[in-house]
């Protein structure tokens, strides 16, 4: 995914927010260019609320995340679902893939906050239990 430098700071500052607990929201996409193999550009990050309030784990829950993947298609596309590490990396846990299977084809992106505060953001695709990591290349707004 494309992402400005605007955006990665809107992922962080939210899990900085949130912190102790895990943040939680999506982003609209474009659909990018396939046939030139340009990936789908980031266009608008949406914050969500974690119905757990949980340091451990996150959930949108499904009203919320209606609301959210309406107001994604109005702009392009879902294309990402992101949320915080606040003391691990920012790699998937079992529960983050468990929760991945319900949107396959959509980045999850996370954001980790244990070198705070040089937070680290990565992106992933996750199909089948299998986690690929996916860049996040930044570019100019």
């Amino acid at each position: 995914m494309l992402i400005s430098r605007a955006l990665l700071d809107e992922l962080i500052s939210h899990a900085r927010e949130e912190a102790p607990n895990e943040c939680c929201g999506v982003v609209a996409v474009d659909a990018g260019d396939p046939d030139s193999g340009e990936p789908p550009r980031a266009l608008r990050v949406f914050r969500a609320r974690n119905a757990h309030a949980s340091p451990l784990k996150f959930e949108i829950e499904p009203r919320e995340l209606l609301k959210l993947w309406t107001a994604c298609e109005e702009l392009g596309t879902l294309g990402a679902v992101y949320h915080s590490h606040t003391r691990t990396a920012p790699y998937p846990s079992q529960t983050d893939i468990n929760y991945a299977a319900g949107s396959p084809g959509v980045e999850w992106v996370i954001v980790g906050l244990a070198g705070d505060p040089a937070p680290e953001v990565r992106s992933y695709l996750i199909d089948g239990g299998e986690v690929q990591e996916v860049g996040l290349q930044e570019v100019a707004t």
